[in-house]
């Protein structure tokens, strides 16, 4: 990563967030113990207490250490604070529905762009204290170790995982061709429902691909430089370098990357009438 006399060391923006993070995690663990009170952005998109005390806390830590810097964060939108370089992105729970049902698979992810490039991620998740991190150029790492994608060579051997946007019942890119295809060309998929512990657990090759439609950019900020770092590949659905702001995401170990593609371009299966 080229440097500049605006930037700040890596290592001193990677402490903040990881502070940032841990935090909120430990505000999350404590809202799953005592209660919390769920709201509906729409019939199945929800939101809850935890979420927005959770990125309060976040902006509020890193705000502290940087009151220059902006932040693009899921229930607060961007918030301005000066012409800075830096872009905080924030998600304070990927994962809600899981939260609010109980289910332990929920992280806090927060990215950071400088100068229209994500340079940084952490991902935190709470439940099995699992820390996930990646400077631009320094590898990426979990709990302070090394991680790089797997080595699975072919799709048929592949484990997958994807997920479903939250107006699956009104949109027809729904994803669900996609699934089916897939379910007929990989040894397994999977459904998480938090796309940046999908993203970290491709980094950490427990998954060897993911792929998504209509994805926000805090869920992917985070997860692609960890992803990045972790050497694996990231595309859009036609190849082209991933955009976080593009909504569709292609993450894999690099092996499979080109049969996945293939797969997301097949035409669908034409039933044959009867008779």
């Amino acid at each position: 990563m080229t440097t500049s006399p605006d930037q700040i060391d890596p290592g001193v923006l990677l402490e903040t967030a990881v502070n940032a993070g841990r935090a909120a995690g430990k505000l999350l663990l404590g809202f799953a113990q005592s209660g919390f009170r769920v709201h509906h952005k729409s019939p199945i998109n929800l939101v809850t207490d935890a979420d927005r005390a959770a990125e309060q806390l976040i902006i509020g830590h890193i705000r502290a250490q940087f009151p220059t810097h902006r932040f693009l964060a899921e229930e607060q939108g961007r918030v301005e604070q000066s012409p800075s370089p830096y872009l905080w992105i924030i998600d304070p729970l990927d994962g809600t529905t899981n939260f609010a049902h109980g289910y332990p698979a929920y992280c806090v992810s927060i990215g950071l762009e400088y100068r229209g490039h994500c340079i940084l991620g952490v991902v935190f998740d709470p439940s099995r204290d699992e820390l996930f991190t990646a400077i631009e150029g320094a590898g990426a790492q979990l709990n302070s170790r090394p991680i790089h994608v797997s080595s699975t060579a072919t799709l048929g051997e592949s484990l997958l995982v994807t997920g479903f946007a939250y107006d699956i019942r009104e949109t027809p890119r729904n994803n669900l061709d996609h699934f089916a295809k897939f379910a007929l060309k990989a040894q397994g998929l999977r459904r998480t429902g938090s796309a940046a512990l999908d993203l970290c657990y491709v980094a950490v090759g427990r998954f060897d691909g993911f792929w998504e439609v209509r994805l926000n950019p805090w869920d992917m900020a985070a997860g692609s430089v960890i992803v990045r770092e972790a050497r694996g590949q990231l595309t859009d659905f036609s190849g082209t370098n991933l955009s976080i702001y593009g909504q569709e995401l292609v993450a894999s170990n690099g092996h499979i990357h080109q049969a996945m593609l293939t797969v997301l371009h097949e035409e669908p299966a034409r039933s044959t009438p009867p008779g």
